[in-house]
């Protein structure tokens, strides 16, 4: 067997430095990631442009841009494709395709064209199938800090919930800014987990300590109030 240049290319994990990369995109270069210093970011890959899922997961992504913004993070498409076919496919969205009442769709986020598979190979992205060599449907969260803190892949048959990854985000922040944790479907404004005791003493202190603003459903799993807005 006759090995490649894709048979060692390694995913990025949880806590490392998201890879940096310079890139040219629809909306012009980009430098990652000191153009998005201070935000958190979305960088996805699709398999190809002109394909049915991938279009149906950008104009979703499209036309929940300004949600995403509102929690302050910034979208970033990829695939080998080239930035004509990447302006093609993004036209050919905004001008003929309805779906879902979704219509006249203008992609503004940037989408990389990674013809020489540079951004693609530094973050895993890479999917090989025999002879064929494709990006994967992928997706990389990545905090102010430019730290990957959740990555995602997807089947290619199979399209991305696009609600969960902006709930996942908000479900990071409010951890970072609480240091608590979120139980499961958690959405803002529901109640959230506190840290468990660990030790004796602790345990008491916390079943003491449940009242008005925390309850506990044992000593293991206690929680926090919220009030929702």
């Amino acid at each position: 067997m006759v090995e490649t240049e894709y048979e060692h290319i390694r995913i990025p994990i949880i806590g490392e430095d998201a890879p940096s990369f310079t890139a040219v995109t629809t909306q012009g270069q980009i430098n990652f990631p000191e153009d998005y210093k201070g935000k958190w970011v979305v960088l996805f890959s699709h398999p190809a442009d002109f394909t049915p899922v991938c279009t149906t997961e950008f104009m979703t992504f499209a036309s929940m841009q300004e949600e995403f913004q509102k929690i302050n993070t910034e979208l970033i498409g990829l695939s080998i494709d080239s930035i004509f076919s990447h302006i093609a496919w993004i036209k050919r969205i905004e001008e003929k395709i309805e779906y879902k009442g979704m219509k006249n769709i203008e992609i503004k986020f940037p989408v990389i064209a990674d013809l020489r598979k540079e951004v693609a190979k530094k973050y895993g992205m890479i999917q090989r199938k025999g002879s064929r060599i494709q990006t994967a449907r992928a997706t990389f969260v990545i905090d102010p800090e430019s730290k990957i803190r959740a990555l995602i892949y997807y089947p290619v048959p199979n399209g991305r919930n696009i609600q969960e990854i902006k709930r996942l985000i908000s479900a990071m922040q409010k951890s970072d800014a609480e240091d608590v944790s979120t139980p499961v479907n958690w959405q803002p404004g529901d109640d959230v987990i506190v840290h468990p005791p660990r030790s004796m003493q602790e345990v008491k202190e916390t079943l003491e300590k449940a009242g008005d603003e925390t309850y506990c459903l044992d000593w293991f799993l206690c929680l926090k109030k919220e009030s929702r807005k």
